[in-house]
């Protein structure tokens, strides 16, 4: 079988460094579920909600009122931490199947409002051109790298960009993790009932949850409108959060290093099935590429259902 499989994109460094970014993206994205799922017990569907807030914020700051863009990023993760504390406040008192009811409501909301809002977020066509600083320091550090022999992959920045963000993110969620604020996450994941008797709030802190993962969802956002140099509404659908929870399957709950690694296995069954020779129509490529990235899945879960870093413990949520 292996006549059907074209070996030699696999050895150029484009591809990896393609897979790298890609994946990168979305374990940034998916470390803000794995705080929400893995930590604190609540099932988060609109994470692609916050990723457009974030996203569309910052396009609209820089081009219509012409902020500049150290200061848009901030200004528009508060922005979308924000919309998590708006759409937590009623839906974190819901639990189970309701509460990703109505976060995936928020998901679906927030494109149909980027859809129609032409004006504003330039509708289907989107937006572009909020990336000039962005090229600027790529143009910058492609001739950094070229002069002490590093060659000029094009891809390179954004691939340091993409992967030192999510190291940084993940080793402070690990802190946080670890402080009293953490634990008390985890327990309400266990017991939210016990927590409150201790006298914890646990709605506030539930709400706390999904604002920061909200605004590392506008990170990850902000990554992706770099990678592709244009915002439009289909970008940010809400399948953007079902790719991400496939990620925490193959990861395992609890674990931010599982998200790096399911992410990457993830886009390497999907980008590496793009090279299996077979004669299909488009269509029919693109859903074989879903039906094995589907066995992956189901693999995984027969071999080891709680992840490849995952514990067995973690699997079990309350809420």
């Amino acid at each position: 079988m292996l006549h059907l499989i074209s070996l030699a994109p696999f050895g150029h460094a484009d591809f990896w460094l393609g897979v790298g970014i890609v994946a990168g993206i979305y374990s940034v994205f998916t470390l803000g579920l794995q705080l929400n799922v893995g930590l604190t017990g609540i099932v988060n569907l609109g994470q692609a909600g916050f990723m457009a807030v974030g996203a569309y914020a910052m396009a609209i700051l820089i081009l219509t009122y012409g902020w500049s863009p150290w200061l848009a990023l901030p200004v528009a993760t508060l922005l979308a931490m924000l919309a998590g504390v708006v759409v937590a406040m009623p839906s974190v008192r819901l639990r189970g199947d309701y509460l990703a009811i109505a976060t995936i409501a928020f998901a679906q909301i927030v494109q149909s409002v980027a859809q129609n809002a032409i004006g504003l977020t330039g509708g289907n066509n989107g937006l572009l051109g909020f990336d000039a600083s962005w090229q600027t320091f790529q143009v910058w550090m492609l001739g950094l790298l070229a002069s002490i022999g590093l060659g000029d992959q094009d891809q390179i920045p954004l691939f340091v960009l993409v992967w030192a963000t999510f190291v940084l993110l993940m080793l402070i969620l690990q802190a946080l993790q670890h402080a009293p604020w953490g634990r008390v996450l985890r327990a309400i994941r266990e017991d939210e009932d016990a927590v409150a008797a201790l006298g914890k709030n646990a709605y506030a802190y539930k709400i706390q949850s999904l604002a920061l993962a909200a605004g590392i969802g506008a990170i990850a956002g902000y990554l992706l409108a770099i990678n592709i140099t244009v915002i439009y509404p289909g970008t940010y659908s809400p399948n953007f959060t079902f790719i991400g929870f496939a990620i925490l399957v193959l990861g395992g709950l609890g674990r931010y290093a599982g998200v790096a690694l399911g992410s990457i296995l993830l886009w390497f069954v999907l980008e590496g099935a793009r090279f299996i020779d077979l004669p299909l129509a488009a269509d029919r490529v693109a859903a074989l590429r879903l039906l094995i990235v589907g066995l992956v899945l189901i693999l995984v879960m027969v071999l080891r259902p709680q992840g490849i870093l995952g514990k067995r413990e973690e699997m079990v949520l309350r809420g």
